[in-house]
């Protein structure tokens, strides 16, 4: 027995972020998460230019991918989860990993990108703090 899915309370409910842009990278879904992780609520991001997330020194980079995708309607971050940078509405950096899968209208045409995102901030930071350590204790073993 096949159950049918509510694809907007799944999208509504998810724990991670699900950003959907069109082809110019324009918002069209920001779900709760996305509110939870990034600041802005759903009626500040839709509409709005991904550099709402971006931070503004890899922006040029984003851009120039995005459109390459949009041109050639290929990924290739298709099975890679990316981890970069991103920005808060209060200013503060984040770091985040996504996957991301190119959306197609029903005649095949590429109509936009899906990112589901996990804020990985902490995670980034402890990582960081243990290479540190292990970085010091290394030194005086060593010396």
């Amino acid at each position: 027995m096949q159950v049918a899915i509510d694809y907007r309370q799944l999208v509504a409910v998810i724990g991670d972020a699900v950003i959907i842009s069109d082809k110019g990278g324009s918002i069209t879904l920001w779900n709760a998460a996305a509110t939870r992780m990034f600041g802005f609520t759903e009626e500040e991001a839709l509409g709005q230019s991904l550099d709402l997330i971006i931070p503004e020194r890899l922006r040029g980079r984003h851009w120039d991918g995005y459109q390459k995708t949009m041109a050639s309607g290929e990924t290739r971050y298709g099975t890679d989860v990316l981890r970069v940078p991103a920005i808060h509405k209060d200013g503060r950096s984040l770091s985040i990993a996504f996957s991301v899968a190119l959306l197609h209208s029903p005649q095949q045409e590429l109509t936009g990108i899906v990112a589901v995102i996990r804020d990985e901030t902490t995670r980034f930071l402890e990582d960081r703090n243990l290479r540190k350590r292990l970085a010091e204790l290394e030194v005086r073993v060593s010396a």
